[in-house]
């Protein structure tokens, strides 16, 4: 009997669990350095927020981020839409609604880090 890979394009189980494993590495030194700057630098406004995001190093970190965010979610939504939405609550039957929920997945993401890219290095 022959294993259908169903969880996505070619790519193998490891693949997904170590894009997960650094995605989530990424997000958590992004979260350390943010953290770290909003208590070392004490009251925030506007300006100071701007400030730091004119820096090429905090933006290029920003976009990792996002990107990471991006690529965490859709693993993550697509082991969920393929594994419980579709399977155990519809049935085997449900490829199209799987199908369905993960292009408008698709779409959001994408939606997301386009404007996440136009924020980050727009003028």
């Amino acid at each position: 009997m022959a294993v259908k890979n169903v969880t996505s394009f070619g790519r193998s189980g490891l693949s997904d669990w170590l894009l997960q494993r650094v995605s989530a590495v990424v997000m958590a030194v992004y979260l350390v350095f943010i953290v770290g700057y909003l208590l070392s630098a004490g009251e925030v406004d506007y300006n100071d927020w701007k400030g730091l995001h004119q820096g090429f190093w905090v933006r290029l970190l920003s976009l990792f981020a996002v990107l990471s965010l991006a690529a965490h979610a859709w693993i993550g939504m697509w082991a969920v839409l393929t594994d419980y939405v579709t399977v155990r609550l519809l049935g085997p039957k449900a490829t199209p609604i799987r199908v369905f929920l993960q292009l408008a997945m698709i779409a959001v993401t994408l939606t997301y880090v386009v404007w996440a890219i136009a924020i980050l290095w727009g003028t």
